[in-house]
């Protein structure tokens, strides 16, 4: 487990899986992949293999050991739902989180069919607990909405959309059902351009929805700060009674928080 993560929406990352292949157009400037083939042949070093995908089960006990509440994105270098991954594995997995339900887990996956149909099944257990959160990534029309209706089908306590990379406009989104959204563009060699257009669009919706809508850092090069002297503080936004982290930004007395930030022109 890796505390203090560099990741904006959550606190800590668990990767009882290693390793992932590409299967969408969002893979193929994969943070995880990029940092996993640097080590590889490295004796010793925990991505050795590379980014080829392993299971870790010596991993599976962390959150236990964890006393300390913490927002934890699950398999952040990989995907829990891999075809290679086994039922059984996953299903520990999730009997993990469930134990150490202190902290609050946030599970994101590109193969959404595998997780629909496991949370109807043998993860049903898991899929009522408020503090496991089920998400999906979006990075295009094709095949990022199609994701979001096998979510909103999921009997998931909560629901959130990880829109990123953002690669074109997505158009009307169907957000019934959704919790939360976050909103991210690429960065590094090569990435993939994004208009602030197609992000004040998802804020809008979000908006009109009552979603509560985070945008992180690859967002930023879409937006136009305010004048003045920025700096971020959390931002508690309830919906249904569950909370969720928004960022917001201050200048002197006055508060601004994301929605704000999109008006600018």
């Amino acid at each position: 487990m890796s505390a203090n993560s560099k990741i904006e929406w959550t606190d800590a990352t668990w990767n009882p899986v290693r390793g992932c292949t590409k299967i969408s157009p969002g893979c193929l400037h994969c943070y995880a992949e990029t940092f996993a083939e640097r080590f590889r042949g490295v004796p010793g070093h925990p991505f050795e293999q590379g980014f080829d995908l392993r299971l870790v089960p010596e991993k599976l006990g962390d959150p236990l050991r964890w006393s300390t509440p913490q927002r934890i994105f699950v398999n952040s270098m990989s995907d829990l739902f891999h075809p290679g991954v086994p039922d059984e594995y996953i299903v520990k997995v999730a009997r993990v989180m469930k134990a150490a339900n202190w902290h609050t887990y946030q599970i994101l996956t590109k193969r959404a069919g595998r997780m629909q149909k496991l949370l109807k099944g043998r993860l049903k257990f898991a899929a009522e607990q408020p503090h496991i959160w089920w998400g999906v990534s979006v990075e295009n029309r094709q095949h990022g909405l199609p994701r979001i209706d096998l979510l909103r089908d999921s009997p998931a306590q909560v629901r959130f959309l990880s829109i990123e990379p953002l690669l074109e406009h997505l158009g009307p989104i169907a957000l019934k059902g959704i919790n939360w959204v976050i909103v991210g563009g690429e960065s590094g060699p090569g990435a993939r351009p994004m208009a602030a257009d197609w992000v004040r669009d998802i804020r809008a919706q979000c908006h009109r929805a009552k979603v509560a809508f985070f945008s992180n850092n690859g967002a930023a090069s879409a937006k136009r700060k305010p004048a003045g002297n920025w700096t971020t503080a959390p931002m508690m936004n309830s919906r249904n009674d569950r909370k969720f982290v928004c960022p917001i930004w201050h200048s002197g007395g006055t508060l601004w928080n994301d929605w704000n930030w999109f008006d600018e022109t």
